[in-house]
């Protein structure tokens, strides 16, 4: 077992966006109060808060597009100006749809969604507290170097429960070190769902992109590319890249242009199993086409590698 030392409590991450009009601490909404803000992107913002009822912490997302709207001083959230009242109504839509989806995925790996509810004009997705580290404070602080185990203990299970996304017909779309919670023993669960996607639509059809340079694969950032599976693949891919070399792989466009990565399997022969850094360099082929197609052909090249079998 691999134990995290200094468990922190959901922190902040040290590369987190700077957070504007985020709401204050003691704000209540619903049958929550707002203690203090973790951390936001582009389209939400997060909280830690307390269950009023249960008298027990919990992680509030609050649908807040950074770009599309401003906060009122009666707390509610309006678009920013005439322009973007369409785009932010669509996205505020997709948010409640995302979220009545995401009460329904139930997996040890994936973040619990255990509430979701319409106030202050926009929406909020209530979810489990866990404490624990973030993966990409803990890159950091070990800059890289990783171990086999660490990355077979953390991302096999991941795996598993990207898989019970795909089954439900969804993506991802925002995997990354800042997107993955470690729990004691380094038990994963995968965050922020904010860029969940239905399968089989080209890129022009989403309206809130999310792109992570580094982890964002070439199809992601084409606007007629088509993601699928191979496209969380990717970004998986780079992530356990990310936990060899300490820091994010080159972008995508970069690599389609000239790719200066050198592949895992000579990079790092001397410190991990071929099977394993074979199978990095396979996730992160540019092309789309070359991937694994599926969460089980990875799955197909890692477990094996597992020394023990005790994973979910």
């Amino acid at each position: 077992m691999i134990t995290l030392p200094g468990q922190n409590k959901m922190q902040p991450t040290p590369f987190m966006t700077k957070i504007h009009n985020d709401l204050s601490p003691g704000t209540r909404i619903d049958q929550y109060i707002i203690e203090r803000t973790l951390g936001g992107g582009g389209f939400s913002i997060v909280y830690l808060a307390t269950a009023l009822d249960e008298k027990k912490p919990v992680v509030i997302k609050e649908y807040m597009p950074m770009t599309l709207a401003d906060r009122g001083q009666d707390m509610s959230v309006i678009a920013s100006n005439d322009k973007h009242i369409e785009r932010f109504a669509h996205g505020r839509r997709l948010f409640f749809q995302e979220a009545s989806t995401l009460t329904t995925l139930k997996h040890p790996n994936i973040v619990n969604v255990i509430n979701f509810f319409r106030a202050n004009g926009t929406v909020y997705m209530v979810m489990d507290y866990e404490e624990g580290q973030n993966l990409q404070s803990y890159i950091k602080k070990h800059k890289g170097n990783l171990s086999e185990t660490f990355l077979l203990t953390v991302f096999i299970p991941l795996l598993e429960g990207l898989h019970v996304i795909h089954a439900q017909g969804l993506l991802h779309l925002d995997i990354k070190p800042g997107n993955i919670h470690l729990r004691n023993g380094g038990r994963p669960l995968l965050l922020d769902f904010g860029a969940v996607h239905e399968m089989m639509h080209t890129r022009q059809f989403q309206p809130n992109q999310v792109i992570t340079p580094g982890f964002s694969p070439i199809e992601q950032l084409d606007p007629g590319g088509y993601v699928g599976p191979w496209t969380d693949i990717y970004a998986i891919g780079a992530t356990m890249r990310a936990c060899l070399d300490g820091s994010p792989p080159p972008p995508s466009p970069k690599r389609r242009e000239k790719d200066t990565m050198r592949p895992a399997v000579n990079t790092y022969k001397k410190k991990y199993s071929h099977d394993l850094l074979a199978a990095i360099d396979w996730a992160m082929e540019v092309d789309p086409m070359l991937r694994p197609q599926t969460v089980d052909q990875l799955l197909e090249k890692l477990k094996p590698l597992n020394p023990n079998n005790n994973h979910s």
